[in-house]
Parts: structure tokens; C-alpha cells; sequence
């Protein structure tokens, strides 16, 4: 073979090794870049977070929200009802007191018409052994007997004379009232304002024993936690601070939501508990 024969034979091998290179090489070239692929697909992955675990904390943030909110309108609903209870509860106070006022008058009145009828029965009586104490054919003759108040009467000139600062007349009037009708309605009453007397005279000891009766012989008198009250002041007043604690705790106790446990309440953080 001539030598340009030759040269073409090698120009054929060349041509023909370099055919078969040029797709290897591209094959390893795309197989590099997915490779890189891969690794920046991965570090992405890496960096972006859990969007499960944040759609469950959503789920929960939403279910909490709800929750608030069905919350917030039951404390609104309780509210409203509270202050309606509130309301209520005022009315059927100022009822109860207008009650208890006209309990009060009428209790008075009972008191005046027991009274008006025994004395009329003693009248009778006293003139019915008169009559029969007389000689036949004589006139009676009756003498007017000094005319004795009523029940009501002499309990609301004893609180006057206390309401104008008359208190030896109003203690003398309450005690006449007590003598005089022991079972009336305003017995309690009576007896507790004898002690207010005291106390405004500054006779401290005896305010003591006076209010200690109201709670001794009326236990379930209205009077009773302001006489309790009184005796814990009075204990106070004089420098006896364990026994006016003592006192004021009872009221505390055994009154509980009366406007003299929050007197005594406050009384008990001044000079402490």
C-alpha cells in the first residue's frame, strides 16, 4: 500500500477512536451534574423546615384561637348574667327591707292592740269587784287613772330622746319599756339601744353588759352582729386589743356577708389580726 493509503487508514482510526470518546465523556460530564444536583437538592432540603410539623402546630394555634374565643363569649354570657343576678339581687333586697319595715309596724301595732285589750280587761276587773265591793244603790265613782303609753308610743320617745342626745332619759325610757313590755316586738331593740347609750357616754364597761345582753336574750335578733361589733369597739376603746379582736372575729364568723363584717373586717386590719 502507498503511503497516502496508509494515511488515510490512520486518518479512519483516528476519526474512528475519537467518535467513540466524545459521547463517554459527555455521559460523565452529565453524570457529574447530577451528582451536583443531587447535593444542592439535598442541602435545600436541609434548609427548609418541617412544613408537617408546622401545619400541625397551625391545626393546634387554631383549635387554641376557637377555644379563646368560645371562651371569651361564655365570660361575656357570664358576665351579663352575673350583673342581671346582681340587679336582682338588689331588688329583692330593697324588697326584703320594705318587708321587713312593714313586719316591723305591723309587729308595733300587735303590740299596741295586745296591750289596749289587757288593759281594758284590768278595767273590767277592777270595776267589776267595785261593784261588787259597793253597798247596794251607792254610785261608783271611779278615779281617772293616769293614762299609760302604749308600747310604740314610749319606744319611739326613748329613741327620740337618744336621737337628740338625751341619753340618761332614753336609757331611763328604754329600761321603762323593757319593764313594761318584756315580750314586745322592739324588745331586742330596746335593749340594744340602752348599749348605744352607754357606748356614746363612753361607759364602755357597761355597753359591754348591756349589748352582751341583746346577744345573751335575743340570739337571732337583726340586732345582735351590731351588738357584737359594739363590744369588740368598746374593747378596743378600752386598750384591751385581745378581747376587741376576739370579739371582732366572732362578728367575722358568725355574720359572715353582714355589713358589720366588713366593719369588722376593716376594723381588724388597723390594729391587726
Amino acid at each position: 500500500m502507498d503511503m497516502p493509503g496508509k494515511t488515510y487508514l490512520v486518518i479512519i482510526a483516528l476519526l474512528t477512536l475519537t467518535a467513540g470518546c466524545v459521547p463517554q465523556a459527555e455521559v460523565v460530564k452529565l453524570r457529574n451534574e447530577m451528582n451536583d444536583l443531587r447535593s444542592d437538592v439535598k442541602e435545600v432540603k436541609g434548609r427548609v423546615p418541617d412544613l408537617s410539623g408546622i401545619e400541625k402546630r397551625q391545626d393546634r394555634l387554631e383549635t387554641d384561637i376557637k377555644g379563646t374565643t368560645d371562651l371569651q363569649a361564655s365570660l361575656a354570657d357570664l358576665g351579663a348574667k352575673h350583673d342581671q343576678l346582681m340587679t336582682d339581687l338588689q331588688i329583692m333586697q330593697g324588697k326584703l327591707e320594705e318587708n321587713n319595715f312593714r313586719m316591723k309596724e305591723l309587729a308595733q301595732k300587735l303590740d299596741d292592740k295586745t296591750y289596749k285589750l289587757s288593759e281594758l280587761g284590768s278595767r273590767v276587773e277592777q270595776l267589776e269587784n267595785k261593784l261588787k265591793s259597793q253597798p247596794s244603790g251607792t254610785a261608783a265613782q271611779e278615779k281617772t287613772a293616769a293614762k299609760t303609753p302604749e308600747p310604740s308610743e314610749a319606744y319611739h320617745q326613748a329613741k327620740n330622746d337618744y336621737d337628740k342626745g338625751n341619753f340618761d332619759l332614753a336609757i331611763a325610757g328604754f329600761e321603762n319599756y323593757l319593764k313594761q313590755f318584756p315580750d314586745a316586738s322592739q324588745a331586742d331593740s330596746a335593749q340594744y339601744w340602752v348599749g348605744e347609750c352607754y357606748y356614746s357616754k363612753k361607759e364602755y364597761s357597761k355597753a359591754i353588759e348591756e349589748f352582751s345582753r341583746v346577744i345573751k336574750n335575743h340570739p337571732k335578733s337583726e340586732k345582735a352582729p351590731g351588738a357584737r361589733l359594739k363590744i369588740g369597739y368598746s374593747y378596743l376603746n378600752e386598750k384591751n386589743n385581745a378581747k376587741a379582736k376576739e370579739n371582732l372575729n366572732k362578728v367575722v364568723k358568725d355574720y359572715p356577708g353582714s355589713k358589720e363584717a366588713v366593719l369588722a373586717k376593716e376594723k381588724l386590719k388597723k390594729i391587726g389580726k
